[in-house]
C-alpha cells in the first residue's frame, strides 16, 4: 500500500511537471544555440558576434511562454547588466553590444531600441502577474514610464508617436522615420487596459495610421517617412531604398496573431490583403518587396513563411497557408539563422496555441491553464 501510494503520487507529480512545463523543443534548440550559459543571445552571422536588444526582448518573452523561470532570471540578468548599466529603473537598454574595433566586448550602439523596450517591458509585466513577482511588475512598469517619456514625440497631424529610437529620428526637413514593425497593437493594447496613462491610448491611435500608411498597396514597408505637410512617403534613400522586407514581415506577423476581437484587426487584416494574395501566387513570402509597384526582389526564407502563417490563417487564406505548411515542411528553417528561428518561435509558437493574445493584448499562456487544472 504504502509502495503503491508513492507510485501514484510520484505520477501525479511527473503529470503535473509535465503540465507546469510542457516540452517545446524549438525553445530549447534555440537556448543550445544561440543563448550563453550566462544569459546573451548571439547572432552568429556577424563579425563582432552580436547582441541586440530585440533578442533579449524576444528571448525572455519565448521563456515565459515556455514557464522557463531559470533562463527567463538569466537573460534580464544579462540584459540588466551589460545593456542598461547595471540598473533597468533609471536606463533604457543600449540595442548593440558585441566585439568592439579595439577587440574589447561591450556596448557599441548606446541608442535604445523602442520596440525592444516594448517587448521588455510588457513581458516583465506578464511574467510578474505569472509567476508573482513583484519586482518584475515594478520592472516592466518603471521601463514603459520610460518608454512614454524618452521614446515618443508628438508629432504634427500624426500626434503622439513612438519612435524608433530616443535619438537619430526626427530628421532636419521636419520629418520623422518610422517604423510600422516597431508598433505591434497587442502590447500598445496591454498597456492602454492595465497602466491607464492616457498616452498610451494615443500611441495606439498614431500605431495604426503607422501601419496603415506604411502599406499604401497592401506591402509594409521596411522605414516610412512622415512629414506633416506630405504625410507618408517611401524612403527611398535608406539602405532598403523604400522596400518591405525584414522589418516588415513582423507588420504581418503581429497583425496575424492579433485577437479576434481586437478592434483593429479587421481593418489591418483587409488592408495588408495584397501580401496573401502575392504569397499563394509566388508560392513563397518576398524577401523584398517594392511597396508601391509589388515588384519582388527575391523569395523570402523559410522563416519568413513561418512568419506568415498567422497572417495567412487570419485572413483566410487556405491555399496559400497550405503552401507555406508545406515550403516549411520542405525546407526546414537553418538551426544557426538567429532571425529565422525568432520568427518561427513567434509564429509557431502561436500556431501550436502555447499562447494567445487576448482582446486586451495579455500574452495567455497554456501552461497556465494546463497547470492550474492538474493541481
Amino acid at each position: 500500500m504504502i509502495f503503491l501510494t508513492s507510485l501514484i503520487g510520484s505520477h501525479h507529480a511527473q503529470a503535473q511537471n509535465d503540465a507546469c512545463h510542457p516540452a517545446w523543443p524549438a525553445w530549447s534548440n534555440f537556448k543550445q544555440t544561440f543563448i550563453t550559459a550566462d544569459g546573451r543571445v548571439i547572432d552568429h552571422s556577424g563579425s563582432i558576434k552580436p547582441t541586440v536588444s530585440e533578442a533579449q526582448a524576444y528571448a525572455l518573452f519565448f521563456a515565459l511562454i515556455a514557464n522557463d523561470r531559470e533562463s527567463f532570471d538569466t537573460l534580464l540578468r544579462w540584459t540588466e547588466n551589460n545593456l542598461a548599466y547595471g540598473d533597468l529603473t533609471a536606463h533604457l537598454p543600449a540595442w548593440q553590444w558585441g566585439k568592439r574595433a579595439d577587440d574589447s566586448w561591450g556596448i557599441i550602439d548606446k541608442n535604445a531600441a523602442s520596440d525592444a523596450d516594448l517587448w521588455i517591458a510588457y513581458t516583465l509585466g506578464l511574467a510578474g502577474d505569472a509567476w508573482n513577482e513583484k519586482r518584475y511588475t515594478a520592472l516592466s512598469k518603471l521601463l514603459a514610464q520610460r518608454v512614454l517619456n524618452e521614446e515618443t514625440a508628438d508629432i504634427p497631424k500624426l500626434g503622439l508617436t513612438l519612435l524608433p529610437a530616443p535619438a537619430g529620428f526626427a530628421l532636419a526637413d521636419k520629418s520623422w522615420k518610422l517604423n510600422a514593425s516597431y508598433l505591434p497593437i497587442q502590447l500598445l493594447r496591454w498597456f492602454d487596459s492595465s497602466d491607464k496613462d492616457p498616452r498610451w491610448k494615443q500611441l495606439l491611435a498614431s500605431s495604426l495610421q503607422i501601419i496603415l500608411g506604411s502599406s499604401p498597396k497592401g506591402y509594409a514597408a521596411d522605414w516610412i517617412l512622415f512629414h506633416p505637410d506630405t504625410g507618408f512617403t517611401p524612403d527611398i534613400n535608406g539602405a532598403e531604398k523604400g522596400d518591405g522586407g525584414y522589418n516588415a514581415i513582423r507588420v504581418y506577423l503581429w497583425a496575424g496573431m492579433l485577437n479576434e476581437h481586437d478592434p483593429d484587426r479587421t481593418t489591418l487584416i483587409k488592408t495588408l490583403s495584397p501580401m496573401a494574395k502575392l504569397t499563394e501566387m509566388k508560392g513563397y513570402p518576398p524577401e523584398f518587396i517594392n511597396i508601391m509597384s509589388g515588384e519582388v526582389k527575391s523569395p523570402g526564407s523559410s522563416g519568413f513563411s513561418a512568419a506568415l502563417i498567422p497572417f495567412l490563417q487570419a485572413s483566410k487564406a487556405s491555399k496559400a497557408l497550405q503552401q507555406q505548411e508545406l515550403r516549411l515542411e520542405a525546407q526546414a528553417i537553418k538551426t544557426d539563422a538567429y532571425y529565422d528561428q525568432v520568427l518561427s518561435l513567434f509564429a509557431l509558437g502561436w500556431h501550436e496555441k502555447r499562447y494567445a493574445f487576448s482582446a486586451k493584448g495579455k500574452a495567455e499562456m497554456a501552461w497556465q491553464k494546463t497547470c492550474k487544472k492538474i493541481r
